[in-house]
């Protein structure tokens, strides 16, 4: 076999790898998905590091390097396409209520039956609705047709100023799992839910005259 065939084509340093992934994350499309950002970092800096080696181990062991360099290629690749999706979606495509004719309480009820059974996804869909649809209902927020979990988080935000950090962080969980079919733990159905719970015992701050 050649022996070119067997070399890289490329042997970035971690560094240089990191330079080349932060310039493509530089475009707009990327600043609402951190987690992305997370991700590709982890699959730049695992592919970096086994470039680092391959001039120290058998040739084929580079193949096999070079194999594992196109996957992980692909596996950025269509991380980035469905991150290009995602941002080009409508903002009534991410509405956060529907058209279904349902009650906050109801909504609740189907997200700790769903966290019990371990259907941890809708826990947090149904759990992240029922919120703003309680809020809706109590006369605290109203949210407009179409309204984005980052609109709801931050119109509560305003009432709710030492619950921000945390409506946000749950809106962000909320799409993650609704439009980026990321998987979500318990963890993050409990958050919501107890966000739900902390709000509804909550008074607002008044605005200032």
């Amino acid at each position: 076999m050649t022996p070119w065939l067997l070399e890289p084509p490329v042997r970035p340093s971690g560094e240089e790898a990191r330079s080349w992934l932060r310039e493509e994350l530089t475009d707009p499309d990327y600043h609402e998905r951190p987690l992305l950002e997370d991700v590709l970092d982890w699959l730049v800096r695992l592919f970096s590091e086994g470039v680092a080696r391959a001039g120290e181990i058998a040739p084929v062991s580079t193949a096999a390097a070079v194999a594992t360099f196109f996957a992980l290629a692909l596996g950025v690749l269509l991380l980035l396409g469905r991150a290009r999706r995602d941002r080009g979606r409508r903002p009534a495509d991410r509405a956060v209520l529907t058209d279904e004719v349902v009650t906050a309480a109801q909504l609740r009820g189907r997200a700790e039956r769903a966290r019990a059974e371990g259907r941890h996804e809708d826990a947090v869909v149904d759990a992240f609705r029922a919120l703003a649809l309680r809020q809706q209902e109590d006369g605290r927020l109203e949210v407009a047709p179409g309204a984005t979990a980052h609109e709801i988080a931050a119109g509560l935000g305003r009432s709710f100023p030492d619950l921000a950090v945390r409506l946000e962080r749950c809106a962000r969980v909320f799409e993650e799992v609704r439009y980026g079919q990321l998987p979500a733990g318990a963890d993050r159905a409990d958050a919501v839910l107890a966000l739900d719970d902390d709000l509804a015992r909550r008074r607002p701050v008044e605005a200032p005259a």
